[in-house]
């Protein structure tokens, strides 16, 4: 590829082929007649060809001329975008936060953290992505956004990770349920038990099996739920028990037509984290809104607040 086409050249050809002067070109361009002339000369040398017809004290364009200004003026018409979105940007705060977060913890969390991000920096621009946390993964690859929430995924060195939170799950029963007057959901009886879960192609659902499976159990899914009001709802019609995150279980003492059992000694704990691309520099808003998270996860899941540092499995 050869090399690009001067932008100053480029501006004094724009100029003088609208001027039609050399004189008035150096005037808005603030040079001399010679620098235009000089600048004139150098882009006609590098593209091999004559761009002006000088008749008498103007100047016209010749047929390469012609080719060659439409194109000139959209790439400073491209330019000057580029320098006006990069100065609003300036001038609107001190930069932007893109979070993508699967639902329907996003749903939960975010709203109160961008709350507090706002406050706090209340110029950054904002944008939430929800999507599952395959598709959160490839923004982040395609740099379409700048950090993702969500379970601990398969190592990748490109990416760092800050700890969140550990997400516990639960087996909701209606109150009439066996197991709602049990310590916690028996063993021997969880695998003929029809259940609603969480999607069966999402990183929260690999969680669950992998969990199960080492006590040598298949869960009877029998419903999927993509949020826990809608596995609230199937276990209301009688679809079966439902595993839902302890901060979206229904609270004791509250007649909700339903019994929370805990899964017993062993408890099934989801790590969560946030991750971003490994030695960005990270923005003023993105560290608040790190921090934020973790307090505001530690109050829904009743937890302290995760530490810096690696996230474990």
């Amino acid at each position: 590829m050869k090399s690009p086409i001067d932008s100053r050249q480029l501006h004094a050809f724009f100029t003088l082929a609208r001027t039609g002067s050399f004189t008035q070109s150096a005037r808005e361009l603030f040079l001399t007649q010679s620098a235009v002339s000089h600048s004139i000369k150098a882009l006609e040398t590098d593209m091999g060809c004559r761009l002006f017809d000088r008749v008498g004290k103007t100047v016209m364009l010749t047929q390469a001329g012609e080719q060659l200004l439409p194109h000139a003026e959209r790439v400073l018409r491209e330019m000057e975008t580029a320098r006006t979105g990069i100065q609003g940007l300036r001038q609107w705060g001190f930069g932007r936060l893109r979070v993508a977060s699967p639902t329907p913890l996003g749903d939960a969390l975010l709203p109160g953290v961008m709350a507090e991000v706002r406050r706090r920096e209340p110029k950054t621009l904002m944008r939430i992505d929800a999507v599952d946390d395959l598709r959160a993964t490839e923004l982040l690859e395609r740099r379409s956004v700048d950090l993702v929430m969500g379970p601990v995924g398969k190592p990748d060195e490109r990416f760092a990770v800050e700890p969140l939170f550990q997400e516990e799950y639960l087996f909701v029963v209606p109150a009439g349920h066996p197991w709602a007057r049990m310590a916690s959901a028996p063993l021997d009886g969880i695998g003929p038990q029809a259940v609603v879960a969480p999607g069966q192609g999402t990183a929260v659902w690999r969680y669950i099996d992998e969990f199960f499976r080492a006590d040598l159990i298949s869960l009877n899914v029998q419903c999927e739920a993509a949020t826990p009001v809608q596995a609230l709802a199937l276990v209301r019609a009688g679809l079966g028990v439902a595993l839902v995150p302890s901060w979206a279980a229904p609270k004791p003492g509250l007649d909700h037509g339903f019994a929370t059992v805990p899964l017993g000694r062993r408890r099934l704990r989801i790590p969560w984290v946030i991750t971003h691309w490994r030695g960005r520099r990270l923005s003023l808003p993105e560290t608040i809104f790190i921090d934020v998270a973790r307090q505001q996860a530690a109050a829904l899941s009743g937890d302290p607040p995760a530490r810096k540092g690696r996230a474990g499995g």
